[in-house]
């Protein structure tokens, strides 16, 4: 996994002291992909006047996308991350989970 990629997964955007790896890079990224286009797609409906229900439908299938993509990053986050943040004693990244998670759950 590049520097890039690694950053995408820390929504907090705080550097870690530790070296891990995520395996749902991929999957995270396909998913991110598929939502975009579905937003491009709602963005359209609006453009073409549809009915607003239908535009508030899609907008929830938009939302219910990535909040799975989301919690696949917690999991890959939480199975990773920050397994090797409590082997290292890293509590700062227990601190940066929180916040995010709060943010994440708004």
């Amino acid at each position: 996994m590049d520097k890039q990629e690694h950053e995408a997964l820390h929504s907090a955007g705080t550097p870690h002291a530790h070296e891990h790896n995520h395996t749902q890079t991929k999957a995270v990224l396909n998913r991110l992909s598929r939502a975009i286009g579905h937003l491009e797609a709602v963005r359209q409906m609006v453009e073409d006047g549809r009915d607003c229900s239908e535009v508030l439908i899609q907008l929830a299938a938009v939302r219910a996308a990535l909040t799975s993509t989301g919690k696949v990053i917690l999991k890959d986050h939480i199975e990773h991350c920050i397994v090797d943040a409590v082997e290292e004693g890293d509590t700062q990244a227990i601190l940066d989970l929180e916040k995010a998670i709060d943010q994440f759950i708004k």
